[in-house]
């Protein structure tokens, strides 16, 4: 069994996995032996701080062994991504990649004799969504019928919360003006529509009136954020979300809870005064991908 996105996934295998994390989290001496003598390889073409740090210390916490694995440091960055998975999956219990393509994350799952899990590429962060819908969970007190919030970019975590929150009950609003093509993947969002779970408009202000909670992301990929040559798009992208940003006046008559996955760019997406209230839960979300690493390692290494 793979992760690379929900698809696989009932709705009962994703809410368990979001109930293991919770209850990993308050009961972490129970797990200090389960991956002892275990090896998980994280292989990182992207940058990483949230990845790279949950999926290491869970293993570590665990009782197994991370090895971090810089992509431009190894021969993945020169040979047959198939051919050097087939021999890495030979000497590790499972792969953990942060990659750029999804394409080459697929060709790595074909070729893998381990489970591999998505740590993010331009399609999804499943990952970070199992963390997020834990969060949501921890506050609300439950799942089905919490109303969650999204506005910014239609990027990889938009579609990953739109396919995680519609298969746990909980109903999503997403608020983008901007339609990240590569991330694009008609079929999730079509399974999305029929649920009747999720809707999508651009009257930011009546979304977030009965939200539970609000969401944002980037508006500009981390990789391109200071990159010259995207300069032009940024600025294209700045001047369309400004109106879209997250900050106190859009929140003033909410009760929401405010959400970020991070890197968080202040005065962009959101406003220091936003990230700062008492309403933030961003760092207890951000705490969460450790949980959520871990429930996703146990499941795919059979422990549950």
């Amino acid at each position: 069994m793979h992760l690379i996105n929900f698809k696989d996934l009932s709705s009962q295998q994703l809410t368990e996995m979001i109930d293991k994390g919770i209850e990993i989290k308050h009961n972490p001496q129970r797990y200090q032996k389960t991956l002892e003598g275990k090896s998980a390889a994280l292989i990182f073409q992207k940058t990483s701080t949230r990845t790279r740090v949950s999926f290491e210390v869970a293993m570590t916490q665990l009782g197994g062994h991370a090895l971090f694995i810089d992509w431009r440091t190894t021969n993945f960055a020169l040979a047959d991504i198939g051919d050097e998975t087939q021999y890495l999956s030979r000497n590790v219990d499972c792969i953990m990649a942060r990659l750029m393509r999804n394409a080459d994350l697929q060709t790595m799952a074909k070729a893998s004799r381990v489970p591999v899990i998505n740590g993010c590429d331009e399609k999804y962060h499943p990952s970070q969504v199992i963390a997020d819908l834990i969060t949501v969970k921890e506050k609300a007190g439950k799942l089905k019928g919490a109303k969650l919030v999204y506005i910014g970019i239609h990027n990889n975590v938009c579609n990953s919360l739109v396919e995680g929150c519609t298969k746990t009950g909980v109903k999503i609003t997403t608020v983008t003006p901007i339609f990240n093509e590569p991330t694009r993947d008609d079929g999730l969002l079509e399974d999305a529509k029929k649920t009747g779970l999720w809707e999508t408009t651009l009257d930011v202000k009546e979304a977030v009136k009965d939200a539970d909670f609000v969401y944002t992301d980037t508006w500009v990929d981390m990789e391109f954020f200071t990159d010259p040559k995207y300069a032009a798009e940024k600025e294209k992208r700045v001047k369309t979300m400004m109106s879209y940003q997250i900050n106190n006046e859009l929140l003033k008559k909410s009760k929401a809870y405010v959400m970020h996955d991070m890197p968080i760019h202040r005065g962009y997406e959101i406003t220091a005064d936003a990230i700062e209230s008492p309403k933030s839960i961003i760092y207890e979300q951000s705490e969460n991908r450790l949980y959520s690493a871990k429930a996703i390692l146990l499941k795919l290494l059979g422990k549950y």
